[in-house]
């Protein structure tokens, strides 16, 4: 019978780490699929992340030129192309920061072009659903208030005027927007109403030519 060696602390060691390996390379070998799979997935994830973000980016791209176009379309005086233009933007790019200011010229455009019912309609959804400018969704309740008035609708004008005035309070055209609401109230008869806007005019205004026109406006509608 051999006797039995006493193996160092050292081979010990050397023994349990020569164990540990074949036991991770018998289990490697055994489940070689589940850590293949883990590594594809990595890459995968690591490729769609950085294709998203350059997909987004181009995306971005893509839309600040189709904006572009259809803006040197509407200068050029290619209104319908433009209002095509824009309308597509909107589809296509309806999340990207451009859509708000397609959404806003769609409304100008219209409103311009005398289709008040249309720029209505683009004037409303902008500011349904862009929160960003103050100055911006001032103008387009301005906007708003002016479509109706050109179709004689004065009571939803002088409303929308009013809106306008409160969305930006401080904006450089409130006063302007008072004098609508003014202008509007008194065709519809409200005098009380026509008065209360002229004496915030007074008020912010006074010594100014705007308050000199409302004053003039004023008489010269509420005495007639």
């Amino acid at each position: 019978m051999q006797p039995k060696v006493k193996l160092t602390k050292r081979q010990m060691k050397e023994d349990k780490f020569t164990a540990f390996m074949l036991t991770s390379k018998q289990q490697f070998l055994e489940n070689w699929q589940f850590y293949v799979i883990g590594v594809v997935i990595l890459i995968l994830v690591v490729v769609a992340s950085s294709y998203y973000f350059d997909a987004k980016e181009q995306s971005r791209v893509d839309a600040a030129a189709q904006y572009a176009q259809a803006l040197a379309d509407y200068r050029n005086g290619n209104t319908q192309v433009a209002i095509m233009s824009f309308n597509q933007l909107l589809e296509d790019y309806s999340d990207d920061e451009v859509a708000d200011q397609a959404t806003y010229l769609l409304g100008k455009i219209n409103y311009d072009s005398k289709n008040y019912p249309e720029a209505i309609r683009y004037y409303e959804m902008y500011v349904s659903k862009f929160k960003t400018s103050m100055l911006t969704r001032s103008a387009a309740l301005a906007g708003i208030a002016a479509s109706y008035e050109n179709q004689g609708d004065y009571l939803n004008a002088a409303l929308k005027f009013g809106a306008a005035c409160d969305e930006y309070p401080t904006g450089p055209l409130c006063g302007d927007y008072h004098a609508g609401a003014m202008r509007n109230y008194i065709e519809t008869g409200d005098i009380e109403k026509a008065r209360s806007h002229l004496d915030i005019i007074k008020e912010k205004f006074g010594g100014s030519t705007l308050e000199a026109r409302a004053i003039r406006l004023f008489s010269e509608k509420s005495s007639g």
